[in-house]
């Protein structure tokens, strides 16, 4: 039972991980629109906001500290996610016949639990949290400036 509620923590940490990146990526986006043109304002905010999206989950979400193998790894889950999302967007709309402005939600919602186990590959090696309070810690391969 205790490590179904740590289990669930770590999901709902993610989600909130995930809502607070939507809104730097959109703020970074909105911004650097002012000076560069729009697609050089998406992927250079989008990649910003993957790098906080990183420290973000390591810290708050997996509770582990960040290290070079999993910064070159964390963003195979954003693949995962675009890969999933795509996916489902296809079959919700040439095979289930839903509209194409709406099918984008679930089609994204589908790709969660892909996008999650994968971040939680890359950012703790498939380890699961214990429950207990603090960050783990991997010292061996943590990140140095």
């Amino acid at each position: 039972m205790e490590t179904s509620l740590v289990t669930h923590g770590r999901v709902l940490r993610f989600a909130t991980v995930g809502v607070l990146n939507t809104g730097i990526y959109y703020g970074l986006y909105l911004v650097l629109r002012l000076t560069v043109p729009y697609l050089v304002a998406h992927v250079c905010a989008f990649l910003l906001a993957m790098v906080g999206s990183y420290f973000l989950n390591c810290y708050f979400t997996f509770r582990t500290h960040p290290s070079w193998r999993s910064f070159w790894l964390f963003p195979l889950s954003y693949v995962v996610n675009l890969v999933v999302s795509t996916v489902g967007l296809f079959v919700l709309v040439q095979h289930l016949g839903m509209d194409e402005r709406l099918a984008a939600v679930p089609a994204a919602a589908i790709a969660i639990p892909f996008t999650f186990l994968m971040a939680q590959f890359a950012l703790t090696g498939g380890q699961r949290e214990q429950p207990r309070s603090g960050p783990a810690s991997r010292p061996s391969e943590e990140m140095t400036a």
